[in-house]
């Protein structure tokens, strides 16, 4: 009796240990897509170069006979059923190495090819060619797509909503305003900002900031309390409705006097190079775009 009782202990261990081993093998297949497992396999033939550890040139040359140029000083992410590439059109088979500045751009630094499905899209970057010892030709580039300015908006100054601006440009008018139907764009379409409170317009992209601080942050949000989103959106402009995608910083203070003094110069910085078409870093991504909530004056 004895016995039988240890070999059915035996049996039940090894079954929820084999089962247990199984979930843990299925679960980490679903959280790998194929298209993702495809994407990083390909891009893992690039030399990759990690701008952090290539700081920007301290006297840069522009426009020299072998800036980088993809046909355009914007380029547009485009659907594709894996990814898309742009690739420049300046180098004419000189071997070099591309370099790019802020983080977030998925490039090639042995060919340039830019993918642009993997890219952070909706900013600037300046792109340099290097070749030989000294020489680094560098240019801008516009990746299409959108973005938020970092700010402060105020509940009690009547700030309602956090507007998007499209392809690097604040001053741009919103492409997707009086395009109602099947042509209209699509922003939040997979709910996925709703569900963690962030309510977007699904029309426009602007965020209503009363209804997002009162169900993202709860009714008793404290100083600094901070929130993560993304929303899944498609414009209806060059790009053809082209799946993107962008993150979002959300934060929480009672009082402007609440917030860190530190914290007000970075976003008034930040502000300060949008608005005269800068680069808001030439080191780390700047993403995401930080949206602060101060419920009072």
């Amino acid at each position: 009796m004895k016995r039988n009782l240890q070999n059915g202990l035996y049996v039940l261990l090894f079954s929820i240990s084999f089962t247990t081993g199984c979930k843990k093998t299925v679960s980490s297949e679903e959280t790998t897509p194929a298209s993702t497992a495809s994407a990083i396999l390909h891009d893992s033939t690039f030399t990759a170069v990690n701008t952090t550890q290539n700081p920007y040139p301290i006297t840069p040359v522009e426009e020299c006979v072998y800036t980088p140029y993809y046909g355009d000083s914007i380029v547009y992410p485009q659907p594709a059923s894996n990814n898309y590439y742009v690739y420049p059109q300046s180098t004419n088979g000189l071997k070099g190495t591309f370099l790019s500045w802020p983080a977030g751009l998925v490039l090639n630094a042995n060919t340039g090819a830019i993918n642009l499905s993997l890219s952070q899209t909706g900013q600037r970057y300046d792109l340099a060619f290097q070749y030989g010892t000294t020489d680094t030709c560098i240019s801008p580039l516009i990746v299409a797509g959108t973005s938020y300015m970092d700010s402060v908006y105020s509940l009690a100054q009547s700030h309602v909503s956090a507007n998007p601006y499209f392809n690097g440009n604040p001053y741009a008018p919103n492409p997707c305003l009086n395009k109602p139907g099947p042509g209209a764009c699509q922003f939040d379409y997979n709910n996925f900002a709703k569900i963690q409170g962030v309510i977007v317009n699904a029309k426009t992209g602007s965020i209503d900031l009363q209804n997002t601080a009162d169900k993202a942050f709860g009714r008793l949000p404290y100083n600094g309390e901070t929130v993560y989103s993304t929303i899944y959106y498609k414009v209806n402009d060059a790009t053809n409705n082209a799946p993107q995608q962008i993150q979002l910083k959300l934060m929480y203070y009672n009082r402007k006097a609440d917030v860190p003094p530190a914290l007000l110069s970075a976003i008034s910085s930040n502000i300060n190079s949008t608005l005269n078409n800068q680069l808001l870093s030439k080191g780390p991504s700047p993403r995401p775009p930080l949206i602060l909530i101060v419920r009072n004056n």
